[in-house]
C-alpha cells in the first residue's frame, strides 16, 4: 500500500467518474487542496482532504481488508507531497512510436521550404521510414521502441496508443504489431495497438492505388484479425493520400473482424475523414486542422472524440484546429502527441499541455482534460484511467514543488514530474 499525504493539491478529482468531458465543462477542474490518496495493488482506494480523519479512513480499510481475506495487512509506504501536486498519468492517445532510425534531413529540407507533402512524392515521409523499418529486425525495432516508452513515462505518461503504418506490406505490418504486442507485456505502462495500413501509398503501387487498398482489405486486416494483433484500425483519410471512399471500405471491412476506427482525417485539406469516421462510429478522428461547421455538426452527437495534434502542427508550421470554436460549440477535445520521426518527433504530453495553451488558447483546465480523462477515452480507456477515482487504476505523477497546476503549461522548457507511479508501483 501507498499512502501520498500533504498533497499540496490533487488534480483532476471525479466522485462520480465520467467517460468525457465537453464544450464549457472543459472549463471546470475538480481538485482538492491539502489533500491524500491511497494506493493499495494497483488500485486508488481513497482520498480526500487532510483535515479530515484520513488516518481513521485508512485503518478501517486495512482492517476489513484483512478480515475480507484473511490474510496479514500489508506495509504502508509512505510519500510526503509536500508543496507537490499529484496528476493523473497523461494518456498519450496517437503515436507513432515503433520507427527505425530518425528523418533529420527530412527535418533540414523543411527548413528550406519543403512541403510534407513535396517530402513524401520524393520519396521522404512515411516511405522513408517503412524503408528503414523493412530493414530493421523486430529485435532492434523493439529495443529502440522501449527506449521510447521509457522516455514518455518518465515525464508523466501511464497509457499510449501506437499505431502500425510504417510497413505498408503484409509482412511488415504485421513485424510492427507483433512488436507492440511484445511492448504490452514488456512496459508497465498501458498499450493499445492500433493497425494503420493504409498509412501511405507504397512506390510499388504507384498508379495502383486500388489494388492496395484491396491488399489491406483482403489479406492485411484478415491476418492482423487472425492473429489478435490490433484493438483498432486506422486509415491517412485525406489528400494525397487515401479517399473517403477507400477509407470507407477499409474501415468497414475491419469492423467486420472486430476492429473499432480510429482515423488520421483533415490534416492537409476537407477531406470527408471526418464524416467516415462518425459514420462508422470512430472512437477518435485525429489531426483536424481543417475543420469546419459541416465536420462539428457532424461530429456532435456522436460518440467520436475530436483529437487535436499540436506536436505535428508546430513541427510542421500548419495552420491550428478550430479548437476553440469546437469546443463553444459542445464538442469534447483531446490532445496527443503524433510521436513519430517525420512530423513530431517527440511524446512528451508536458510540452503537448504547453501547446495547448500557448497555441491554441486552451485554459489550463481545457487542456488537462485533452491530455487526461478525453484522451483517455480516444482510446478506450477513460473506465480505467484518465482521473483521480476510487477503483480506477493507480497511474498518477508527482511534480516536483510548484505554485500550481497552471505552472505545469507555463513552464513549458522543463519536467515538472518528480514521482511516476504506474500501476500502483513507484517507477521513478
Amino acid at each position: 500500500m501507498i499512502l501520498i499525504k500533504n498533497i499540496k493539491e490533487l488534480i483532476q478529482v471525479e466522485e462520480s467518474p465520467r467517460l468525457k468531458v465537453s464544450g464549457k465543462e472543459m472549463s471546470q477542474l475538480k481538485t482538492i487542496k491539502n489533500a491524500w490518496l491511497l494506493i493499495d495493488g494497483d488500485r486508488i482506494i481513497d482520498f480526500g482532504k487532510s483535515d479530515e480523519n484520513y488516518e481513521l479512513r485508512i485503518t478501517n480499510y486495512k482492517e476489513s481488508t484483512r478480515q475480507l481475506t484473511n490474510s496479514p495487512i500489508r506495509q504502508l509506504e509512505t510519500i510526503n507531497a509536500t508543496d507537490k501536486l499529484v496528476f493523473p498519468s497523461f494518456c498519450d492517445s496517437h503515436t507513432h512510436l515503433v520507427y527505425a532510425g530518425s528523418r533529420e534531413i527530412e527535418y533540414i529540407d523543411k527548413i528550406k521550404g519543403l512541403t510534407y507533402e513535396e517530402i513524401a512524392k520524393r520519396g521522404g515521409g512515411i516511405l522513408n521510414s517503412a524503408k528503414k523499418l523493412h530493414e530493421t529486425s523486430e529485435e532492434e525495432l523493439l529495443e529502440q521502441a522501449l527506449s521510447r516508452l521509457n522516455e514518455i513515462m518518465m515525464l508523466g505518461t501511464g497509457a499510449v496508443e501506437i499505431k502500425s503504418g510504417y510497413g505498408l506490406s503484409v509482412e511488415d505490418e504485421l513485424k510492427m504489431l507483433r512488436v507492440i504486442r511484445m511492448l504490452k507485456e514488456i512496459s508497465p505502462l498501458t498499450i493499445v495497438a492500433t493497425f494503420l495500413g493504409a498509412h501511405a501509398l507504397p512506390e510499388s503501387y504507384k498508379n495502383h492505388q486500388e489494388e492496395f487498398v484491396d491488399l489491406v482489405i483482403n489479406e492485411m486486416i484478415p491476418q492482423v484479425a487472425t492473429e489478435g494483433l490490433a484493438d483498432y484500425i486506422d486509415a491517412f483519410c485525406d489528400r494525397g493520400f487515401f479517399t473517403s471512399e477507400e477509407t470507407d471500405r477499409m474501415l468497414l471491412t475491419g469492423m467486420k473482424y472486430g476492429l473499432r476506427p480510429k482515423i488520421h482525417a483533415n490534416e492537409l485539406d476537407y477531406s470527408g475523414g471526418i464524416q467516415v469516421g462518425v459514420k462508422y462510429n470512430a472512437l477518435s478522428v485525429d489531426h483536424l486542422e481543417y475543420t469546419g461547421d459541416e465536420e462539428i455538426q457532424c461530429l456532435l452527437g456522436s460518440e467520436t472524440m475530436p483529437t487535436v495534434l499540436p506536436g505535428a502542427a508546430f513541427f510542421l508550421g500548419m495552420p491550428n484546429a478550430p479548437v476553440r470554436k469546437m469546443i463553444t460549440a459542445g464538442l469534447p477535445i483531446a490532445m496527443a502527441s503524433d510521436f513519430n520521426p517525420g512530423s513530431s518527433p517527440s511524446g512528451n504530453m508536458q510540452f503537448i499541455l504547453s501547446l495547448a495553451c500557448i497555441n491554441y488558447r486552451l485554459l489550463p483546465e481545457e487542456a488537462i482534460h485533452a491530455v487526461t480523462i478525453n484522451s483517455a477515452y480516444a482510446m478506450g480507456l477513460s473506465e480505467e484511467l484518465g482521473s483521480i477515482a476510487r477503483g480506477k487504476k493507480a497511474n498518477l505523477f508527482i511534480t516536483k514543488p510548484i505554485p500550481g497546476y497552471e505552472f505545469m503549461p507555463y513552464s513549458f522548457g522543463s519536467n515538472k514530474v518528480e514521482t511516476v507511479i504506474i500501476n500502483g508501483e513507484i517507477v521513478k
